[in-house]
C-alpha cells in the first residue's frame, strides 16, 4: 500500500464520522416533527402530502396498527412495481423499446426494491426503460429505507417512552424521512453526481462509431439521481448492469470516494439520533465504537487478504499484479477493498470490483459481515435496530453471569422480549442455511454455480446470505435469474426484512409500555469499554458461529486449496 491508500482511507473515514452527529441531531428533529432550517420550505409540502392521503398527522399508533399500516404500504409497493415491470413495454419513456420482464423475475425484482435489497438479476440498460427506472425503482430507493428509517425511531420511541400505548404513526415517520432526509440528501449528491460526469438525461442510447471500425451502443439515461439515492438510501441496485464499475455510474475517483462515503453516511448518523432519543450520547459512541472495531477488523482483512498474491502466481515477475484480477483498475485494490467492506457492512450491495473475483479469505469478509445480520452501520434504520436487538441480547447475557434480571436503560427485558430476540436469531439461519441448502441439493438450481468445488458452494452460500441479509451484492458467476432462484430469492428477501421488522415493532411496543426504573450504581453501564467488549463478541459468537461450518466449506476449503497450487 502506498501513501494515498492511506489518505484515502482517512478521508473515506472522515467524510463518513465528521458530518455525522450533526445529521444525527437534525434527524432526530425531524422525526419528532420539530422545526429546522428546512421547515419552511418543506412544511407545506408535508402538510399538502397528509391532506391528500387523508392521514391525521396528530393522531399515534399502537405497535399493531402501526405494523398493519407498514404491511399495508409494503404490499402496495410491492404490486405497483411489479405491474410497471410486467407492462413496461405498453409505458412511456422507453425510447429503446424494452419488453416487460418474465414474471419470477419481475417478481423478484419487485421484491428486492421493495424491501430494500435491490438484489439485481436483470442488467439495468439492457432491460430495464426509463419509467422502469424513475418511477418503479427510484420510488422505491426513497421508499424503503424510509420504512427502516421509521422502524428504528419506533424501537427508540419504545426505549425512551414510559407507560405509553402509542409509538408513532407510518405515514408521518415515512413522510418525514423520506421528505426531510433523503431528498435534500440526494439533491446534492446527485448535482454532484452530474459535475463529476455522471449522466442525467432523457434521450435515447448513442450509437458511436469506433476506432475498430464497428458501432458501439453507448447507454444513457437519468442515472445521477438513482445513483444518489442508490448511495445514500442503502439500496445499491445500480442504474447499469455493472454497477459502480460502470464509467458513467462512477467517472472519477472524487465519484468514488464520495459514493463510497454516502453509504455509511445516514447508518452512522442514526446512532446520534438514537443518542437524542434515550438523552445520552454515550450510548451512540459506544455503538460507534463496536461498530469501528468490526469494521476496522473486516477493512485490514480484506487488505492483507487482496495484496497477497495468489501461490499459483508468486512466480511472476509482477507479483502485486495478481490483486488486480476483477478490479476496476481505475481506482486499484485499495478503493476496491473498502468499497467491498462498506457495502457489505451495511446493506447497500452496490460494487465497484466483482466479489467473485477476491481471493478466497478477501472474499470471506464481505460474506461475514452480512452473515452478521447487518449490523455494522447496517442500512438505514435497519442496521442501528438490527445492532440494537443484539445490544438487547447482550444485556440478557450479563444479566445471566451476574445473576440480575435483564434490564437496558431503565427497561427490564422479561420472557416476550427474550422470545422475541430468539425469532430474530432464526432469521439469517433459515435464510441463508436452509434456503442455501435446498438450492444446493437439487440439480437445477445448482447448475446456476459457473465453477466447481469450495468456491462454487461459496457464489450459491453468498447469494442467500446477501438476499436474506437484505444486501443485493452478488459474487458475479453465479445465474441468479432463472425462476427457482427468483422465486426463493425473493422469499429470502421478504424472511430478511419482516422477520426482523415484526418483532422489533413488537418488542418497541412492549417496551414502551413498561415504567422507565432509576439506573443506579448496581445497574450494569452499557456505554464504557466493558459493554462494548462484550457487544462485540457477542456479535461475532452469537451472530457468526452459526455460519462456521458452511464457511469452511466455501471460503476457508478453497483457501487452503491455494497452496496445493489449485
Amino acid at each position: 500500500m502506498h501513501s494515498n491508500d492511506f489518505l484515502l482511507i482517512l478521508a473515506f473515514f472522515a467524510l463518513v464520522l465528521i458530518p455525522a452527529p450533526f445529521l444525527g441531531r437534525y434527524l432526530y428533529r425531524v422525526m419528532e416533527g420539530e422545526k429546522t432550517w428546512l421547515s419552511p420550505v418543506l412544511q407545506p409540502v408535508e402538510r399538502l402530502c397528509y391532506r391528500v392521503a387523508g392521514v391525521d398527522d396528530e393522531r399515534e399508533h399502537d405497535w399493531q396498527t402501526y405494523a398493519l399500516a407498514l404491511l399495508a404500504f409494503t404490499l402496495v409497493s410491492l404490486l405497483t412495481l411489479f405491474s410497471i415491470l410486467m407492462l413496461q413495454g405498453s409505458l412511456p419513456l422507453n425510447p429503446q423499446q424494452l419488453s416487460g420482464l418474465e414474471w419470477t423475475l419481475a417478481f423478484n425484482t419487485a421484491v428486492s426494491f421493495a424491501t430494500n435489497t435491490n438484489w439485481q438479476a436483470y442488467s439495468g440498460e439492457a432491460q430495464l426503460s426509463y419509467f422502469s427506472q424513475m418511477l418503479g425503482l427510484g420510488v422505491q430507493n426513497f421508499v424503503s429505507p424510509a420504512v427502516g428509517l421509521a422502524v428504528l425511531v419506533v424501537f427508540c420511541r419504545g426505549i425512551a417512552r414510559r407507560s405509553s400505548n402509542s409509538v408513532g404513526n407510518f405515514w408521518v415517520d415515512l413522510t418525514r424521512g423520506t421528505l426531510y432526509g433523503l431528498l435534500p440528501l440526494c439533491l446534492l449528491l446527485a448535482l454532484f453526481l452530474v459535475w463529476q460526469g455522471v449522466p442525467q438525461t432523457f434521450q435515447a442510447y448513442v450509437t458511436a462509431h469506433t476506432l475498430g471500425g464497428t458501432d458501439q451502443v453507448v447507454p444513457l439515461g437519468p442515472a445521477a439521481s438513482q445513483i444518489a439515492i442508490k448511495q445514500l438510501g442503502t439500496n445499491g441496485g445500480g442504474f447499469f448492469g455493472v454497477n459502480s464499475a460502470h464509467p458513467f455510474e462512477n467517472p472519477t475517483a472524487w465519484s468514488n470516494l464520495f459514493e463510497m462515503a454516502a453509504i455509511l453516511l445516514i447508518p452512522a448518523a442514526l446512532l446520534f439520533t438514537f443518542g437524542h432519543y434515550v438523552k445520552d450520547l454515550r450510548q451512540s459512541r459506544a455503538l460507534l465504537a463496536c461498530m469501528l472495531i468490526l469494521f476496522s477488523i473486516g477493512l485490514a482483512g480484506t487488505l492483507y487478504a487482496e495484496y497477497q498474491p495468489n501461490p499459483a502466481l508468486a512466480a511472476l515477475p509482477i507479483e502485486q499484479g495478481a490483486s488486480l484480477e476483477g478490479k476496476e483498475s481505475r481506482f486499484g485494490t485499495t478503493a476496491s477493498a473498502l468499497w467491498a467492506t462498506a457495502t457489505t457492512a451495511a446493506s447497500n450491495g452496490s460494487v465497484n470490483a466483482m466479489h467473485d473475483s477476491f481471493s478466497p479469505l478477501g472474499a470471506m469478509v464481505p460474506l461475514f459481515n452480512m452473515m452478521l445480520g447487518e449490523v455494522i452501520f447496517g442500512g438505514v434504520g435497519a442496521g442501528l435496530y438490527g445492532m440494537l436487538l443484539f445490544v438487547l441480547i447482550a444485556v440478557f447475557l450479563a444479566g445471566l453471569m451476574i445473576g440480575r434480571s435483564p434490564e437496558y436503560l431503565g427497561k427490564k427485558l422479561e420472557a416476550r422480549e427474550v422470545r422475541l430476540l430468539v425469532a430474530t436469531l432464526l432469521v439469517m439461519p433459515v435464510g441463508v442455511l436452509v434456503f442455501g441448502s435446498l438450492a444446493a441439493s437439487l440439480p437445477g438450481p445448482a447448475a446456476s454455480v459457473s465453477n466447481p468445488g469450495a468456491h462454487g458452494f461459496s457464489q450459491l452460500l453468498y447469494a442467500y446470505t446477501s438476499g436474506t441479509a437484505n444486501n443485493g451484492s452478488a459474487f458475479a458467476g453465479f445465474a441468479a435469474g432463472t425462476p427457482y432462484h427468483n422465486l426463493m430469492l425473493g422469499l429470502a428477501m421478504l424472511l430478511g426484512r419482516f422477520g426482523y421488522i415484526l418483532p422489533i415493532l413488537a418488542i418497541a411496543g412492549s417496551l414502551a409500555a413498561k415504567t422507565r426504573a432509576p439506573v443506579g450504581s448496581n445497574s450494569f453501564p452499557t456505554h464504557g469499554p466493558l459493554f462494548v467488549t462484550l457487544l462485540t463478541l457477542t456479535i461475532l459468537l452469537v451472530g457468526g458461529l452459526t455460519f462456521l461450518p458452511a464457511l469452511a466449506l466455501g471460503p476457508i476449503a478453497e483457501h487452503l486449496t491455494l497452496f496445493q497450487g489449485l
